[in-house]
């Protein structure tokens, strides 16, 4: 949760320094939200290919039904997403699509998002993100008392692998760990495709 805030105390402070005129980036002669997406993504790239023998090892204590939950996340946020695009008639159902297949990763998504459809849409999409974040945060006990152990970790979408991590454990089990991880990871890799994807129909 504090690094939810932090990114979100960050985006407050761009915002005023941009409204005030402190900050000008039409001056800086290239596009520097294209450079902060290309370090982006390339960090991400750094991050799992460092941990994927790791990964790669930890699956194979997974049952075989288990690998199938970050489909299953994917399906059923993409499909609360076109419920709720039925509710907001000033949004595309490809728009609201692309913010709903973040699946909680705020900083990539919303970059993404922003670069091909607009600063108003990459907001939606930061505090939807978050928003998924902070609930899964939040709310993983009473999830997993309703729905189950393997309710935070869909819940926790893309940060099932990184922030919610100690949370998902707690509430669910260490023995929920592996796939915690595998479950994120694999949301995570999903992130920029499907947010392309839907931003470019």
């Amino acid at each position: 949760m504090k690094g939810s805030l932090i990114i979100v105390g960050f985006f407050i402070i761009g915002l005023l320094c941009g409204y005030a005129g402190i900050v000008d980036i039409s001056r800086l002669g290239f596009d520097i939200s294209f450079v902060a997406l290309a370090v982006l993504i390339f960090l991400v790239g750094i991050g799992i290919g460092h941990n994927i023998s790791e990964l790669k090892k930890n699956l194979r204590t997974l049952r075989p039904g288990m690998l199938l939950l970050p489909l299953i996340t994917i399906i059923g946020t993409l499909a609360g997403a076109l419920a709720v695009s039925l509710f907001i008639p000033s949004r595309s159902i490809p728009e609201v699509l692309a913010v709903g297949s973040g699946f909680g990763y705020y900083s990539l998504s919303s970059i993404l998002i922003t670069e091909t459809k607009g600063a108003e849409l990459g907001i939606i999409a930061l505090l939807a993100n978050i928003c998924r974040e902070i609930i899964t945060l939040l709310g993983a006990p009473l999830l997993c008392r309703l729905f189950g152990p393997l309710a935070p970790i869909s819940s926790g979408g893309a940060t099932s692998m990184d922030t919610t991590l100690p949370i998902i454990t707690a509430v669910s089990g260490n023995k929920f760990a592996v796939l915690s991880v595998y479950h994120g990871f694999v949301v995570d890799l999903s992130v920029p495709l499907l947010v392309t994807l839907f931003c470019n129909i």
